[in-house]
Formats: structure tokens, sequence, C-alpha cells
């Protein structure tokens, strides 16, 4: 199938018992069994429910990996997958990326011993001369949250051929309409669902794919362990989310786009980051890993003021000024007062995440409406 198709019929079955086109929400902790351990599959729905499964086998289909799980939230998903470690492993993450995913690594799995280091990915070498024999899990965002860094997926994975080394990539800001990573080589495939695969700012939910079932069955293990499972209901939006997912991903990076060449021409306006920029330093990067720059456009102002980025998101009305990104509706963030606070200012200078720095979510609205809303807030 192609993706188009993938996204509405892949791993998808109509349910056996009525023939429903939609999966059922099928609200139900337990299930019947017909003797002591004999059952149609399903026992207990922390192990498996009919309507989480939809989803995973959903997310399997489009990330073309080979198991797919649901959970609570990105972070809970995250979480998994740190538990693959054991005491004295050493993750080395991407210096620019989710201020939940730093603050996680940081101030929970540390105590566990986990040693993290971080290092910008531009360069791969980089990543080279910190691993040790100790290393054992690389995680990547691409495009990273929310100085929109990108990583060169197939340059990590061979770089860490013959290692015993994981590499995860956070897929959150690209999607699988825009890249795939399990094709460019890595073993698993992390989601913020609550953004783009959801679509709609009303669930939050988590993803993980492996690439073989192996490691998928490890991972399941966690998760039914630790008990960091999405909901049936939960599971029922993200699954419908996903049947528009080519349609809105599409319709994001045009808007995008459109957006990212209109601030870089504003007088106000500093710098404008947005891999479908030729002035962004990765554009050939872009072209080759991306089908699609994706909605998310970060840029500064020429002032360097915190107070005239407040003031422009205390503006805004079209745009929303709230947290998280990937709905059908375009949202403003100030990363350093909101989304990245928990990472210390010394750090957030360092990586570039400056007090004027602005994080739009550009969503499916009519372009022409949301630069006339820009053009407004910056009056």
């Amino acid at each position: 199938m192609n993706f188009n198709t993938k996204v509405i019929h892949g791993g998808q079955h109509h349910e056996s018992a009525t023939g429903s086109v939609n999966v059922p929400v099928f609200l139900t902790s337990t299930f019947a069994q017909k003797s002591p351990g004999v059952h149609s599959g399903y026992e207990y729905s922390r192990a498996a429910n009919p309507t989480r499964q939809a989803l995973e086998d959903s997310l399997a289909s489009i990330e073309n990996g080979a198991r797919g799980l649901a959970f609570g939230s990105g972070l809970a998903a995250i979480d998994c997958v740190l538990k693959l470690l054991n005491p004295g492993d050493e993750v080395v993450a991407v210096d620019d990326l989710y201020g939940g995913t730093y603050r996680m690594f940081t101030r929970l799995f540390e105590k566990y011993q986990l040693k993290f280091t971080f290092v910008n990915f531009d360069d791969v070498s980089k990543i080279a001369e910190v691993i040790t024999d100790k290393t054992k899990l690389i995680w990547v965002e691409t495009p990273t949250n929310p100085l929109m860094k990108l990583v060169d997926i197939k340059a990590v994975v061979e770089m860490a051929k013959g290692k015993d080394i994981l590499v995860a990539v956070d897929n959150t800001f690209a999607t699988p309409y825009i890249q795939r990573p399990i094709d460019l080589g890595a073993d698993i495939v992390m989601h913020s669902a609550t953004k783009y695969l959801g679509g709609h700012s009303d669930v939050i939910a988590g993803a993980l794919i492996a690439k073989d079932a192996e490691l998928g069955e490890k991972l399941h293990f966690i998760q039914f362990a630790s008990g960091g499972i999405l909901g049936p209901h939960d599971s029922y939006l993200v699954l419908r989310g996903i049947k528009t997912l080519a349609l809105r991903m599409q319709r994001h990076s045009d808007n995008g786009l459109a957006v990212a060449k209109y601030l870089e021409t504003h007088p106000a306006v500093d710098r404008v980051i947005y891999p479908g920029l030729e002035s962004h330093p990765q554009y050939e990067l872009a072209k080759s890993q991306m089908r699609e720059p994706g909605g998310m456009v970060s840029f500064t102002f020429k002032s360097g003021k915190k107070e005239d980025a407040v003031k422009f998101l205390e503006k805004v009305r079209v745009f929303t000024l709230a947290e998280s990104l990937g709905g059908v509706e375009s949202l403003a963030n100030h990363p350093a007062l909101m989304t990245h606070a928990s990472i210390p200012a010394d750090k957030r200078e360092e990586l570039g995440i400056t007090d004027d720095l602005v994080r739009l979510s550009v969503g499916i609205e009519d372009a022409e409406d949301l630069i006339a809303d820009l053009e407004k807030a910056f009056s």
C-alpha cells in the first residue's frame, strides 16, 4: 500500500462480529475465557485491548515497523524505552530536545545510575567521540524542538552499526508522512501522539514502533509490567486522527512554508528557522530525508528582547497562545517560559533557546488569515 492508503487501511480489519467499518471502542477491563487460560487472544486490557490493538497495528503499518505500542503519553513511551537499560548504561542524546524529555533524563533516570551525554548532532563525528563500551542508546529528535535542527538519521545509524547500540528517533514533528526513521535504519520510533497523529488537540497519547518483533516484545513486556497503556477511547481518537494524517500534514507543510517565507521578509524578524527555507543550514538534508518541511516554525526578533516576543504572543488571535502543537488549529508558544522552562537558563542560552524565541505550530487554516494575524500581532 502507498501511504495515503495505509493511514486508512494499514493493519486494519472490519470488526468480525458485526462487520463494523470503524473499530468499536471496547470499554472493558477483562474478557471471558472458555477454560482457564483458554481465550480469544484477550485476557485483560492492560495486556491488550482490541481498540488499542487496532491503533498499534496502524502505527506499525505507517512507520514500516514490526510492532506498534500505544501509551498514555509521549513521556510514558520514552519511559518505556529507558527501562530497556540497566544501571551503569549510557545514553547519548541530541542537545536540543523537548524539555520534558530533558527533565525525564536528568531528574528521574540519572538517579537510577543512567548516564546522559548531550551532544550537538549537526556533526555526527561528535557522537562517536563520546561513545563508550557502556553506551546502549542514542536518542535522536529530528527536527528538534524548538530550534528545528535536523539529524542525519542514516549517518547516526551507520556510526552505531556493530556497537550493540539502539538508535531511537522522536519523529513527533515530522510524522511518518514526512519521514520514516525505520526505513533509514533506526531501531525505535517514538511519537507524542498527542500532536500530529491525533491531530485535533483532544487527546494525550504516546507511541512506540519497533523495527523488529523481538525488540517489540521486550517493549511490550515493559509496557504491560509498568502499566502506561493508552485507554480504548483515546486509542479510538488517535486512530481516527491517523486516517486524515496525510491530508493534514500536506496542509500543515504548505501553510508552514507560506508563514516562514512571510516571516523571513518582516523587518522585525531576525532569524526564521524552518527546514523548508534555503536559509536553513541543513536545507539539503531536509530535501533528502524529509518529504515535506512540516508545520513547525521558530523565529527571533531583531531587538532580541523578551518583551517583544511576549507582546507579540499576547496579540495573536487566529494563532492561540498555548502549549503543545500539531493540532488543526495554529498555536504560538514561548519556549523559554513555557515548553522548555524545565531546562536551566544557562543551558537554554548555550543551545540558542533565547528569550525572544517564538515557536509556531502552523495549522490548517487559510494561510492568508494566518499571515494577516501575524501582521497585526507585529504592529
